[in-house]
């Protein structure tokens, strides 16, 4: 059994109202799911399309009190754990979110739906800090469709958001983990660094402020395209080439967990990433 994979994120509202978001149905259905009912201490299910296998809620409550929730999570047969704790700090609530049955070898493979995992919580609670910000919402992947694409807007020019999706240290900072980009046709993206990765994506498109794709191997082509609009850009991210009887959930919902990240480096004064170490 592999140690639970752990998450830990920064809230900008207090402890009591961060544990309603957990629990109230209403606020669930914003950011978590399409589909949310619970009724403590019996019940806590939530369901729909950004759902791994959401078909219906296959959650059963655990414990929930001041500070935790904690529930049974059956996905692909087997019953996997997931906890969320609170913790208050000063202003901020920590979330500490910890799931069990993750292995990295699944996000690899695709073997099971458990890989989307470590991605699927990042995205949620990405958007559970946005909701507290009064932040529109990054969109989360549909685990339903074989099609990959998302847009949202960015109250930034064209050029700023295209050099920070191409300067490794800029995209190191907003994404979170070491990146290193070789900026230009034909270069190499290097998830880890260069001297980490070896299998680096390769950059098949490069237009200064309009556009810029990677061939990624058997996850396929990312493409980043950019259009600009009374200094704000609209960004639209396409993931295409790849075998749509398995789409690369778990690569995709990490890129539209760093896309929030990208949105709130450009947009939020003083901005300090959302997650924690």
């Amino acid at each position: 059994m592999t140690e639970p994979m752990i998450i830990r994120a920064r809230v900008q509202a207090p402890l009591k109202e961060v544990r309603q978001a957990l629990t109230d149905p209403a606020l669930l259905r914003i950011w978590l799911a399409e589909h949310a009912e619970v009724s403590l201490p019996d019940r806590f299910g939530f369901w729909g399309r950004t759902t791994p296998e959401g078909d219906a809620p296959h959650q059963r409550l655990l414990h929930a009190d001041d500070r935790t929730v904690r529930f049974a999570w059956l996905l692909d047969g087997e019953e996997t754990t997931t906890e969320i704790g609170l913790e208050e700090d000063g202003d901020t609530t920590i979330v500490t979110l910890s799931q069990t049955h993750f292995d990295f070898q699944d996000v690899i493979t695709g073997k099971s739906i458990r890989g989307v995992l470590q991605t699927y919580w990042a995205q949620a609670l990405a958007n559970l800090a946005e909701h507290f910000e009064g932040r529109e919402l990054t969109p989360r992947a549909d685990y339903t469709s074989p099609e990959l694409r998302a847009e949202v807007t960015i109250d930034a020019s064209p050029s700023d958001v295209f050099d920070s999706l191409i300067d490794s240290e800029t995209v190191t900072r907003w994404f979170g983990f070491p990146i290193e980009i070789e900026p230009f046709v034909g270069g190499r993206f290097a998830m880890g660094g260069l001297a980490n990765d070896p299998s680096p994506a390769k950059v098949l498109e490069l237009e200064p402020g309009r556009k810029f794709s990677l061939d990624w191997g058997g996850p396929g082509v990312g493409a980043w395209e950019l259009e600009g609009s009374g200094g704000k850009t609209r960004l639209t991210l396409v993931q295409s080439g790849f075998d749509t009887s398995r789409p690369p959930y778990a690569a995709w919902g990490g890129i539209l967990s760093g896309v929030a990240e990208l949105r709130r480096y450009h947009e939020v004064p003083d901005w300090q990433p959302i997650f924690i170490d």
